[in-house]
């Protein structure tokens, strides 16, 4: 156990400790940023942060007038790379979002030939604005962009720019005319962040700025180059197996049909969370080390990510919807019946016989 824990601290090497320290400026600097045009939602910027920086992709879910869509452009104005946003509508199709083929013809030689014309997919920063209001088809037209990063348009194969990642919004209350995330595709996505209504003062600071003429402008911090090396760096934090084993445990209690699962996780739950859910947990507990400055993760990093993580991969059946039992209270239950302790135990051969016994 020692063995392998000094390996991963070897890791991080001086230059890697100093970049740790840089992206914990950086964030400092963009907080501080956002903190002119956005009143509070401090954790819902935090999440967006912590999915950017684990080069994940994040959905935004809230009534409408919550500011998602100001958030994250304005987040990219911060960001010194290339932003599109597209408005997802019922009429819209995959070649709107990935470009398409068009025949020109050379004037000179009178040859025709197909050229690609990019869609607004290319860019660093997509705004896939109200995600639900476009059909499947449209909305698996993402998949290929979020998983590989690239798009196939006529068998060929385009790269995507890096950075990408991809901040989508979706409002909860809207029926008409919306069709619900395939779960396929919502897996896609590191973090479901709900955003919620603001405080009795936040909502007065927004109504008194926003009718008057006191929105502030905000600077670049990081460019794309910036932003890719941060992202490095965050894969380099040292997670103990420790650590690793209580991200798995939490994931592993979600599975009604595998031994270890909760009891309550078998009465409320038609289906768990799959490995992508350990992932993300500890990539996000990594990212989350970082912007505080610190050089390794924690299980309170991974206690505090695991609400975005878990919240769309949980699958709850009748039996919870009849009892009230949101994914988030089942996520709050998991936390408080998940001893980080046990993991660390567990994980030693000698001591298991004794749990055993």
């Amino acid at each position: 156990m020692a063995k392998r824990k000094s390996v991963e601290m070897e890791q991080l090497s001086k230059k890697d400790l100093l970049a740790v320290k840089k992206l914990n400026q950086g964030y400092r600097k963009l907080r501080e940023e956002l903190a002119k045009v956005i009143v509070g939602q401090e954790r819902v910027l935090d999440e967006i942060l912590i999915a950017i920086f684990s080069r994940g992709h994040a959905i935004l879910e809230g009534v409408p007038g919550l500011a998602k869509t100001l958030m994250i452009s304005t987040l990219a104005k911060t960001l010194s790379i290339a932003f599109h946003r597209i408005q997802f509508t019922p009429d819209l199709m995959p070649s709107d979002i990935t470009g398409t083929e068009v025949i020109q013809e050379d004037r000179s030689t009178r040859t025709r030939e197909f050229k690609f014309l990019e869609g607004p997919i290319f860019a660093n920063v997509i705004l896939a604005d109200e995600i639900n209001r476009t059909p499947p088809k449209t909305q698996a037209a993402l998949l290929e962009s979020m998983q590989e990063r690239q798009v196939t348009v006529g068998g060929v194969r385009h790269a995507l720019p890096a950075p990408f990642f991809v901040l989508a919004t979706q409002n909860p209350i809207e029926q008409e005319g919306t069709y619900s995330l395939p779960e396929a595709q919502q897996d896609r996505f590191m973090f479901k962040i709900y955003v919620g209504y603001p405080t009795w003062d936040e909502e007065y600071d927004v109504v008194r700025l926003t009718t008057a003429d006191q929105l502030g402008e905000v600077g670049e911090i990081l460019s794309g180059k910036e932003i890719i090396n941060l992202q490095a760096v965050v894969r380099k934090v040292p997670a103990s197996q420790h650590v690793i084993e209580y991200a798995m445990r939490l994931v592993r209690k979600t599975r009604i049909d595998e031994e270890g699962a909760a009891d309550f996780a078998k009465e409320w739950i038609t289906w768990g969370a799959g490995p992508r859910a350990s992932q993300y947990l500890v990539l996000g507990g990594k990212a989350r080390a970082v912007l505080d400055g610190r050089y390794a993760v924690t299980t309170d990093d991974i206690k505090s990510v695991a609400h975005p993580v878990l919240r769309h991969r949980i699958i709850t059946n009748f039996n919870a919807e009849s009892e009230g039992m949101t994914a988030d209270r089942i996520i709050d239950r998991l936390l408080e019946e998940t001893d980080p302790k046990e993991a660390g135990a567990l994980s030693d051969a000698k001591l298991q016989k004794v749990f055993k016994s």
